[in-house]
């Protein structure tokens, strides 16, 4: 082959992987929410009347497969997390409101992102029916669409329990059962076609991508391999031609990288990685009397983080908020709504990474002594049927009947606005108090400064802004030529008197050029 030849054929290899690192976002929008366990037709509205209007870029949702009907303890919200086949049948809704959920959202320039498990099965004690009626048997290995040759043999595990039991153990963490979970064999070429049919035909639908749970169990050559056979994102969709699905996978890592035996860039390959480093450090310095926020500012990747383009970052997600793969006491959740907000505003107004923002249900926690919340494993807000209830959208655009809704509360969803507005511009101008006072520019499209202190943010700083007077959308909206919220005057050289109180639940201020007066 001609020299010529093969460089052109290297380039194109190397741009159909790297579009896998794109979110395929709809211009103008850079944000994803995790609407964790919501049903179908409620997405799609969600879509139309909210996430579409007010700038988020997409939605990720619960896997869409057939999951094991778990009774003991009641329809937790883990038993999504145990595949019985891939007909597209849950608790939030059928194949065909699963494809018009998708449609709609694309209409409303709304990404769908699917959460999906590839590494294994059902518990290995369990049988019974899926969601869809499918019947298996677990300790035979016998699902609708797999028998025992398409799992792991237990001559590949090298733990006595046929269990992961050390993670610091590659071949165990990559051949063994996680837990009780029977894990497939993707190194079986039947294992590796199946997976890729049902990628595909999500994708097919108009999925723009994948979260990739427990990414960290399989080995990245077998991963790399099911993502490159995955069709083009279809133009019908609105997508553009030779688009590929959006990859981003669950590698826990705390890194520092000499201490992690698995490291996220093992996966670098295949696309983005989850960092959960970010709810880490931002959990322990919005926290007051951990660490000062000053500190952040050179966080990113000279934190030892993964670099900007591989990372998408998060406060929390559905499993740390309930203490697990990485929750501890730095971690913020909705019930310490005054850090958790601060430290989404610093997110969210920060360049660093693909942003996602966690939309919960509630649930009443029962600590133990041991300090773990017995109730962790509480399901969404349901019926006496096990069925997932509707989400009840209340007048001031908060939810109601059990749902949380962070996605909606003013500071986080007028901090994705800002993040669109300063799309492109650089984090300029840092200012510090020395400790817990911090406010910095985005280009000279956004400002924002941040009060972690005990006392007032006093002082006159510079925005890099044009002249005039402006709303500050964490307190409120502008409204016409008026602000519901605070206002702040820029003089011609970019100044401003800038005053936070530490009195109150928003003591963050956040400025951007499209809410000038």
């Amino acid at each position: 082959m001609a020299a010529k030849s093969v460089l052109a054929l290297a380039l194109a290899f190397v741009g159909l992987v790297g579009a896998q690192f794109d979110p395929n976002f709809a211009t103008g929008r850079n944000t994803i929410t995790h609407l964790f366990e919501w049903r179908w037709n409620d997405i799609a509205e969600e879509c139309e009347r909210f996430l579409g209007p007010y700038g988020y870029g997409g939605v990720q949702t619960s896997s869409a497969n057939e999951n094991a009907v778990i009774d003991d303890p009641p329809r937790p919200w883990w038993e999504r997390y145990q595949p019985v086949s891939y007909q597209l049948i849950t608790r939030s809704g059928n194949e065909e409101e699963f494809a018009s959920m998708v449609r709609r959202c694309n209409a409303a320039n709304v990404r769908i992102y699917v959460d999906v498990i590839l590494n294994h099965m059902t518990d290995s004690h369990r049988i019974g029916f899926g969601t869809g009626g499918s019947f298996y048997n677990a300790p035979e290995m016998a699902y609708p669409e797999y028998s025992a040759a398409d799992f792991n043999a237990r001559s590949k595990c090298s733990s006595a329990s046929g269990s992961i039991e050390d993670w610091a153990d590659t071949n165990q963490v990559r051949n063994c059962d996680f837990g009780l979970l029977r894990d497939l064999d993707q190194s079986q070429t039947y294992v590796r076609d199946h997976l890729v049919e049902y990628l595909n035909k999500l994708v097919n639908y108009g999925v723009a991508g994948f979260r990739v749970d427990a990414a960290k169990c399989m080995w990245p050559s077998e991963l790399k391999e099911i993502f490159d056979r995955l069709n083009n994102l279809p133009t019908e969709h609105g997508f553009a031609p030779n688009s590929r699905p959006f990859i981003y996978q669950e590698t826990p890592d705390q890194g520092p990288k000499e201490q992690e035996p698995i490291p996220g860039d093992e996966y670098f390959g295949s696309g983005r990685t989850i960092e959960f480093r970010v709810g880490r450090y931002l959990g322990e310095r919005f926290r007051k009397g951990m660490y000062p926020i000053k500190d952040l500012v050179n966080w990113g990747s000279d934190w030892g983080m993964y670099p900007d383009n591989y990372a998408v970052v998060f406060i929390d997600n559905h499993d740390n908020q309930r203490g697990h793969v990485g929750g501890g006491d730095y971690t913020l959740t909705f019930r310490q709504s005054r850090p958790y907000k601060m430290a989404s505003a610093f997110m969210l107004a920060h360049p660093y990474g693909v942003t996602r923002v966690m939309s919960s249900f509630y649930w009443e926690e029962r600590l133990e002594d041991n300090g773990n919340d017995a109730n962790n494993w509480i399901g969404p807000p349901m019926n006496a049927n096990g069925e997932i209830d509707p989400v009840i959208i209340n007048p001031d655009l908060t939810c109601g009947n059990g749902w949380i809704c962070e996605h909606r509360w003013r500071p986080i969803y007028n901090l994705v606005k800002f993040r669109n507005v300063v799309a492109g511009t650089s984090l300029t101008d840092w200012w510090d108090n020395g400790n817990n006072q911090i406010a910095f520019c985005r280009g000279n499209k956004g400002f924002i400064a941040i009060n972690n202190e005990n006392f007032s943010l006093n002082a006159n700083l510079q925005t890099c802004l044009p002249a005039g007077e402006y709303c500050d959308v964490y307190t409120g909206d502008k409204q016409g030529n008026a602000c519901t919220g605070r206002s702040v005057i820029v003089g011609s050289d970019g100044r401003a008197d800038i005053f936070v109180t530490n009195e109150t639940e928003d003591p963050v201020l956040a400025l951007h050029v499209e809410a000038r007066l």
